[in-house]
Order: C-alpha cells, then sequence, then structure tokens
C-alpha cells in the first residue's frame, strides 16, 4: 500500500488490497462508503495512470460496485473522483439510499459522520469477504488481500 494522504489517513479504515487497489471504508456510516485508491505515488488523475492501470481500475471499480450493489442493494450507487479537498488519486464508491441523510443530494458536507463501531466494521468485513469468496473472477484478473485485523 501506498502513503496515504493524511486526509484519507484520518477518515477511512484500510481493509485490503485488489492487483491495483487499496479499499478503503470511510468511517462514516450514514452510508456505505468505499474509497479506491489505486497504489501508485504522485498520481493525481486518471488519465496519469498508465493505459494498463486504467483498464485495471476500472476493473476493479466495476467488480467493487457489483459487490456494493449485491451486499447492500442500494437505490443507487454514486462513484466520484474529485480531488479537490485529497489530491491524491481515489476513486469514492458510496450505496444510496432514497431515505438516507442526504437523499437526493451529493453526500459531501450534508451531515455530519458519525464513526462506525468495531462491530459494525467487522458486519460489513464479513460481509464483502463472503462476496469476494463466490464472486472472484480470476479471468478478470481480480484478485484480493485482506489486511489484518487492526480495528
Amino acid at each position: 500500500m501506498i502513503t496515504l494522504h493524511p486526509q484519507l489517513k484520518k477518515d477511512c479504515i484500510p481493509l485490503g488490497e485488489f492487483n491495483l487497489c487499496t479499499l478503503l471504508l470511510l468511517n462514516d456510516s450514514n452510508y456505505p462508503w468505499f474509497i479506491l485508491l489505486p497504489n501508485r505515488e504522485n498520481i493525481s488523475e486518471m488519465h496519469h495512470l498508465s493505459a494498463d492501470d486504467q483498464q485495471q481500475l476500472m476493473s476493479e471499480s466495476m467488480y467493487f460496485s457489483r459487490c456494493l450493489e449485491q451486499v447492500f442493494q442500494p437505490d443507487k450507487i454514486n462513484i466520484a473522483a474529485l480531488g479537490n479537498v485529497v489530491p491524491q488519486l481515489h476513486v469514492h464508491h458510496i450505496a444510496r439510499y432514497t431515505a438516507d441523510a442526504s437523499w437526493p443530494a451529493p453526500v459531501w458536507g450534508a451531515v455530519s459522520a458519525v464513526p462506525y463501531t468495531k462491530e459494525a466494521i467487522v458486519t460489513i468485513n464479513d460481509q464483502l469477504s463472503d462476496w469476494f469468496k463466490c464472486n472472484l473472477d480470476l479471468d478478470q484478473d481480480i484478485s484480493f488481500l485482506w489486511f489484518e485485523k487492526t480495528w
């Protein structure tokens, strides 16, 4: 894993790594909110990645989006790479519901973050792990390695 930007380090819980990206859980239980962080130094834009890395990022993003859809059954999935506050390239994947705290508006700054309990983190980790075990598609060069659980 590359060095996390201080804001990501403060706000996120590292869960593991795909081939290219680290999977982070944003510590805000208002939404199932995850971040894919490409493990490349000094990259701030998607087009700065090599062509192979661009394709790998898209594959990992689509794979994880299917996971979010099946595990969390949201009404909508928001995917965004803004970088206005954190210039390090990272891609938000947020499961949204018509009854969530800020629907239909964007989530940024809408409500105060509510940190996860340790038990909730374990539950999310287990849900993702179960889905990954059943849906790892080796033909698409997708693999995942869980980090040691330090939360």
